[in-house]
């Protein structure tokens, strides 16, 4: 049965932010586009800014679907789901927007993120925020129980082999379009 909070409390605020792993749901206008459902991980790359909005850390990677989404309509769904404890689905529903690392302020939104923000600089494209609009659960008894082994460096150690300018490089070269064609970074 579906359960749809007037926002994010300061239970479910904590739920999320321990979650190891979110999925981020994004679709361009076109009804022949190409709908993005991206896993995004590492703890403290997510927070609850308050009741009624997210933000987390976009972090350099192969594509940039979920950016030119977001620039092209804003349409966002961010999804949780417990793999341990009791069985939970939480949806956010809401208007995405996007401040890129060259952007006026993105420093201080990447402050807001703590240490997370600070060791992941290097390889942060972005910060997304989210004004949440839905805030829903359900159960998730479909969902596998499973245990989190550790938490995988690999795109870290990655983002810390390459200089500013190979990373600049790599957003103008790999994340300017999204695969239907529309502007990313």
């Amino acid at each position: 049965m579906t359960t749809v909070y007037d926002g994010i409390s300061d239970r479910l605020r904590g739920w999320l932010e321990e979650q190891p792993v979110f999925f981020v749901g994004t679709a361009p206008l076109s009804g022949d586009g190409l709908v993005n459902l991206s896993p995004k991980g590492t703890r403290g790359t997510f927070r609850v800014v308050d009741a009624h909005t997210v933000a987390y850390l976009d972090l350099t990677g192969s594509g940039v679907e979920t950016i030119a989404h977001l620039r092209e309509n804003g349409r966002i769904c961010v999804m949780f789901c417990a793999f341990d404890g009791r069985p939970t689905i939480v949806r956010l529903h809401g208007t995405g927007s996007v401040l890129a690392r060259d952007e006026p302020g993105f420093a201080e939104a990447l402050a807001a993120f703590g240490e997370p923000g600070t060791s992941r600089r290097h390889g942060a494209r972005s910060v997304i925020t989210v004004a949440v609009e839905r805030v829903a659960d359900s159960c998730g008894y479909a969902v596998p129980r499973m245990d989190l082994v550790e938490e995988r460096n690999v795109l870290d150690l990655a983002h810390a082999k390459k200089s500013p300018q190979v990373m600049a490089d790599y957003h103008r070269e790999k994340n300017a379009r999204s695969l239907d064609g529309l502007p990313g970074l």
